[in-house]
């Protein structure tokens, strides 16, 4: 195996990562149907139906015996990227249709559960359905070749406006209140930046805005959301990162708050129950991990980890993080997780990132019975167009060992939960790769030979189901009326629609029901029975993708194709601020 370069190196080296000693190395995925990534991962312990398939026991089958007191004053905090921040479209903006935002509608506590604001121009960086609507209003629902010129002058119009909102204008103040976000996701963080970064580290990060008429992107965007997810009020706070920030709810037991001034919040959430003396949360989410993978796919690249992984100021050179060094960090992470006093931990599994519809796979299956394409590119790059020479691309066997790099993340996950429900914590895992590889279109749905014996088609809600054409992983498209394709992911081909949201939000109070926790109708207050299903006539309703989605995202995708190639609307807004973008 190929040497990691020195740091000097101008790029890293693109070969598979080398085997942890507590990990097996991605292994080539073998010509019998049925096998692949997921077979390589050796456990063969609890929380499966069978070796290689999904976690399916929350528990790891692990049984735990807890005993409770009174009601957390916190009923729900949540840590993540973009993912958990409500990100779609290239921009966080509805933060109250988050999947955190969704739950916490349905534990009948959304009027407690705090979450920073986006909606200025849009959100940050970059709203894709907005400037997409923009373009569609004063351009017409076709962009032609005499067209070009008007559109670039109207979309540079509408990004200098958002740049200019974010850097100089009203958008730039951080949040003023000293109560402690629920919500302290931020995207574009991966396990360094929740364990390293503040608001102060942020604050240092954020250079002088300028004007630049050619690259109009708000610069730093994912620090300049930090300044809103995270504490800031009084300025000690400014010091404290997303575990310390839950670590600070953890300690609001007993009806008071530990730490004067910071994190306080003087309503009354409990509607007269006693509090719990021992835990300030009830339920904490862990969903991190995709950005130590996600830029493969965005950028098209494979850069395994190397020297300076674990410095904010080195990682961005990397795509791709090696198994051992993204178990490193993980128990890092689970340490300092472990100093949070909530009864009720959930960690999410990584998802298999090729599974997104922003690297489309081209030229048919690489063989009978694999799950992968010979070439993934842009979605807007026609299999008769694609020229490997010329387009960007991934092979299918480096999304193969980005996926098997993955099942080793998310097996050190399972072992951390393990260890943690064998010493009496009450830690459940999720497998939202599993979740999404049932999702999969293209990868499994489409191609019976593709399928592992464990896998079947993810069941959707009758709401879901009720929509014609029912939403698919596909990349969303308009026959210029309605949606005529896809669904499940947002304009940006990376993260989820407003419903997928709530899928989201549906497993998740699937293991919270498994925890005990006691959901209540979202008005009345009053318990609710099982089965706690997700409105997802209300998320219907507010989704607008699904509703009506720009009438100039038609087939072919010419018009995000434009946009990215005029613009590099998508690669400078999902890089978030990487390598100085």
């Amino acid at each position: 195996m190929t040497a990691p370069p020195p740091p000097s190196a101008p790029r890293p080296a693109t070969t598979p990562p080398p085997a942890s000693p507590s990990i097996p190395s991605p292994t080539r995925e073998p010509a019998a149907p049925g096998t692949g990534p997921r077979r390589a991962a050796s456990d063969a312990g609890t929380g499966r139906a069978a070796p290689g398939a999904p976690y399916t026991d929350p528990t790891l089958g692990i049984p735990v015996s807890t005993s409770w007191r009174g009601e957390p004053r916190n009923r729900l905090v949540a840590l993540g990227d973009s993912l958990t921040e409500g990100f779609q479209s290239c921009a966080v903006f509805r933060t109250d249709l988050s999947y955190p935002a969704i739950i916490a509608h349905e534990l009948g506590w959304s009027a407690q559960f705090r979450h920073p604001s986006y909606e200025g121009c849009g959100g940050l960086p970059l709203n894709l359905e907005m400037l997409l609507r923009d373009l569609e209003e004063h351009c017409g629902k076709n962009l032609d070749w005499w067209d070009t010129p008007a559109a670039l002058f109207r979309a540079r119009r509408f990004m200098d406006k958002v740049e200019d909102y974010w850097e100089r204008g009203a958008g730039c103040a951080p949040a003023t209140t000293t109560a402690v976000n629920h919500n302290l996701a931020v995207f574009g963080w991966d396990l360094r930046d929740a364990l390293d970064k503040s608001a102060d580290v942020c604050r240092k990060m954020i250079g002088a805005p300028r004007d630049d008429l050619v690259r109009q992107m708000v610069g730093n965007p994912g620090e300049r959301a930090a300044l809103r997810a995270l504490p800031t009020r009084p300025p000690a706070a400014g010091a404290l990162t997303q575990v310390d920030a839950a670590r600070l709810l953890g300690e609001q037991t007993g009806g008071h708050a530990d730490g004067e001034g910071i994190g306080q919040d003087t309503r009354n959430g409990h509607n007269g129950r006693d509090s719990d003396p021992d835990h300030g949360i009830e339920t904490l989410i862990v969903f991190l991990g995709a950005n130590n993978a996600l830029s493969s796919v965005i950028e098209l690249d494979v850069a395994w980890s190397g020297p300076g992984y674990d410095d904010l100021r080195e990682k961005g050179r990397y795509t791709v993080w090696r198994p051992e060094h993204f178990a490193s960090e993980l128990r890092q992470l689970a340490d300092e997780i472990g100093q949070v006093r909530a009864r009720h931990v959930i960690w999410c599994a990584v998802p298999h990132v090729t599974i997104a519809p922003i690297a489309r796979g081209v030229h048919g299956k690489a063989e009978p019975g694999s799950r992968y394409f010979p070439y993934y590119t842009r979605p807007w790059i026609a299999d008769s167009d694609f020229d490997v020479r010329r387009d960007p691309h991934l092979t299918g066997e480096q999304a193969h060992d980005v996926d098997a790099a993955i099942d080793q993340y998310n097996d050190a996950m399972a072992e951390v939960v393990r260890a943690a429900r064998r010493a009496g914590r009450d830690w459940y895992l999720l497998d939202t790769a599993g979740l999404l590889d049932r999702l999969a279109c293209r990868r499994y749905f489409e191609d019976e030979a593709a399928r592992p014996d464990w896998w079947s088609p993810y069941p959707l809600p009758r709401e879901l189901r009720a929509l014609d054409p029912v939403p698919n992983s596909r990349f969303l498209l308009s026959d210029g009326e309605r949606r005529s394709d896809g669904g499940l992911f947002s304009l940006d081909g990376v993260h989820p629609t407003t419903v997928s949201y709530g899928i989201l939000a549906q497993e998740l109070i699937g293991v919270m029901r498994t925890a005990g926790v006691e959901f209540r109708t979202p008005y009345g207050g009053e318990p609710r029975t099982d089965p706690v299903r997700v409105d997802f006539q209300r998320l219907v309703r507010r989704d607008t993708l699904i509703n009506r989605p720009p009438a100039n995202v038609t087939s072919g995708l010419q018009i995000i194709g434009w946009a990215d190639e005029a613009l590099d609307v998508l690669g400078r807004a999902l890089w978030f601020g990487r390598k100085g973008k």
